[in-house]
């Protein structure tokens, strides 16, 4: 069995809202929970219960619940939570108005700011009448282009607070990434950053912002965030352009007459990465997205109040809208925005021991990075506070299990979590009750019902296959934007196996309840019919350390499928018959036989989204000949030109 790095000690695990909870849960319903297994299957089982007993843990705020939890729980897509509740989002992450940090942003090395819980709950209250006089109402979407700052988040909740839909990208997206999102769902208002900083260099927006705006034909109003200089230039801008503190200067601060509406209002438009396509508009609603985030935080992460809780991310990435709601718990948000090697790659690092981080959260690549350049937190930072890490975005290889234990602190939770824009949150994730094993994610998160599938449709343990979600859950999408009969939502999750979400991992379960991605299933490659996961590849190769990173596709030849590798080595070094030696028995080795590639390429750049994830559709569309739609989703869309057309791959 693969053992433990790391299990909590019984006074931890005691101190952990998780505990309690289950002691709740025992005594309100009369059952034996005796362990995480048993409390994921009451979770599952007795889903009223289970979503009810969370609704008054968290302290919901609410108009009304209701008496009805779940209608057409048998249903999916269809099933509905709290049919009769009415609340709003923003007042259930408002519910302090103390002089205690709220939200701590750096921004680099240039910008330090901090934000106390009323001076947030002013500021809201402010832009929330601002909104109002320019004619927003519920259903509006109001649409922020900006870096990590403390006015998205305020921009966020203001139009929460008055009913309407927020959406956002990074300032990185192109011109076309931003309209192809934006343009879809025609925001009223824009709230935008004069630029961003980026490796010590500024970033100005203006132009982009004028191009965006002339394409945005419902547009009515542009917020300008001062960022990178303090009295940005308006016109070029036009009449529409002001100012943010000019925006809100006419306003005081008053109670905030929180729109409370129905459980399933919308609050949230997300976007698919779109690399094969126009991407599609998720919208998610207020109440499913509270409560799925009050249950993560509070259960699966232990976030507590005054916990200062952190995740690298930018805003165009749903882990920006997860980090958020930690401020429904009572949590400070650190917010940092730049590259996280800026002046070094102790940056984050320093922020955690200067603020006191308590949970920090960041991408698989950022772990493997931190490996590669030989950063060790652990001689240089105290990071007392620190107790636990959370991982996303793509698998997290075991040698970066060892990494974090080693060279960043031995006592964290270390929990790799897995999801998705989808559902605005995770399937599986952490415990801490419970104990990490390498390369594993701890266990599947409670209200899920979360399988593996084989090819047959039959649930499976210790084999691979689909990741699957077998009954309902409160932050299913409510709907695709501009998709009114629903065809393309019932074909995104549930064409393969009806009444049943299917993610798109290729996953196993673990008989002690672990889980392991394997990769994106339409990734797969499948050589002589075998099916393999791109991580398994990935896990093996990236132990090397003349290996950056590596991308791995299937292509088709001969009536068959071969597996290709592209590496991307450190810098003066190539590619001879020996590394490739090396990498193959890495990979015979420690995987099997089948997973060689039969063709090992050097490449001076991987593709990746804007928000890090390595796209393997792309480059198999590239290396087939085919056309990639919407290369405005990728951060660094000329390096799919290094795949067009190679020699090697050509015999």
């Amino acid at each position: 069995m693969n053992q433990p790095l790391w299990q909590p000690t019984r006074s931890r695990i005691e101190s952990t809202n998780l505990y309690r909870f289950t002691h709740i849960l025992r005594d309100r319903w009369s059952i034996e929970l005796p362990d995480y297994a048993a409390l994921h299957r009451f979770s599952i089982e007795q889903m009223d219960e289970f979503w009810l007993s969370l609704w008054d843990y968290a302290g919901v705020v609410a108009e009304t619940r209701g008496d009805r939890i779940l209608a057409d729980g048998d249903k999916m897509p269809g099933a509905r939570f709290f049919p009769e509740a009415r609340l709003n989002f923003a007042e259930n992450l408002l519910k302090r108005r103390d002089d205690g940090d709220a939200i701590v942003f750096w921004g680099e090395d240039r910008v330090r700011r901090r934000l106390s819980w009323r001076e947030l709950y002013q500021r809201v209250s402010r832009l929330a009448q601002a909104l109002e006089a320019d004619g927003v109402v519920p259903g509006d979407r109001v649409a922020a282009i900006t870096p990590n700052l403390p006015e998205t988040v305020i921009a966020m909740l203001a139009a929460a607070s008055v009913g309407a839909v927020f959406t956002s990208c990074s300032p990185d997206f192109g011109v076309q990434g931003v309209l192809d999102r934006f343009g879809q769902v025609g925001p009223k208002v824009l709230i935008a950053a004069d630029g961003c900083f980026y490796n010590g260099k500024a970033h100005f927006a203006a132009d982009k912002l004028r191009t965006i705006m002339a394409n945005l034909p419902k547009l009515e109003r542009i917020v300008l965030v001062p960022y990178i200089s303090e009295q940005p230039e308006l016109k070029a801008l036009g009449e529409r352009a002001i100012r943010f503190d000019d925006y809100l200067a006419p306003y005081q601060t008053r109670e905030i007459p929180f729109a409370r509406l129905p459980f399933d209002s919308p609050l949230y438009i997300l976007y698919s990465s779109g690399t094969t396509g126009i991407p599609k508009c998720i919208v998610h609603g207020a109440g499913g997205t509270l409560l799925k985030h009050l249950e993560e935080h509070l259960l699966q992460c232990d976030v507590k109040p005054n916990d200062r809780v952190f995740y690298f991310t930018t805003c165009g990435w749903m882990m920006w809208n997860w980090l958020a709601s930690a401020l429904a718990c009572g949590a400070t948000l650190l917010l940092y925005d730049g590259s996280p090697f800026h002046p070094s790659g102790n940056v984050l690092f320093d922020f955690a021991d200067a603020e006191g981080m308590t949970h920090f959260g960041t991408s698989a690549k950022y772990i493997d990075a931190l490996l590669k350049a030989g950063v060790e937190p652990k001689r240089t930072h105290r990071l007392t506070s620190l107790r636990t890490v959370l991982s996303t975005g793509s698998p997290l290889a075991p040698n970066s299990f060892d990494y974090v234990y080693e060279r960043v602190k031995s006592d964290v939770c270390l929990s790799s979590i897995s999801g998705g824009a989808d559902l605005i949150g995770c399937f599986v994730g952490g415990n801490p009750m419970g104990p990490v094993r390498r390369g594993e994610i701890q266990a599947k998160v409670l209200g899920m019902a979360v399988e593996v599938f084989d090819e047959n449709g039959q649930p499976v343990v210790g084999t691979k296959g689909e990741l699957v979600c077998t009954k309902p859950f409160p932050s299913m999408p409510l709907e695709f934007w501009n998709d009114p009969d629903g065809t393309k939502y019932r074909e995104a999750y549930f064409s393969m196996y009806p009444g049943v979400w299917r993610h798109g991992d290729w996953a196993e379960i673990m008989p002690h309840g672990g889980i392991v991605i394997h990769g994106r299933s339409d990734a797969v490659l499948n050589p002589g019919g075998v099916r393999i996961g791109t991580a398994e590849i990935y896990r093996q190769v990236e132990r090397l350390d003349e290996i950056v990173e590596s991308l791995v596709v299937g292509q088709n030849w001969d009536n068959d499928v071969r597996i290709v590798l592209f590496v991307r080595l450190r810098e003066g070094l190539k590619l001879d018959e020996a590394l490739a030696a090396r990498i193959r028995r890495q990979i015979r080795e420690n995987a099997s036989p089948r997973h060689v590639p039969a063709k090992i390429v050097q490449v001076a750049d991987i593709p990746r989204t804007l928000s890090g994830k390595i796209v393997e559709l792309a480059v198999r569309e590239i290396i087939h000949g085919r056309p990639v739609k919407n290369r405005d989703a990728l951060a660094n869309p000329e390096a799919l030109e290094l795949f067009r057309n190679l020699p090697e791959l050509a015999s």
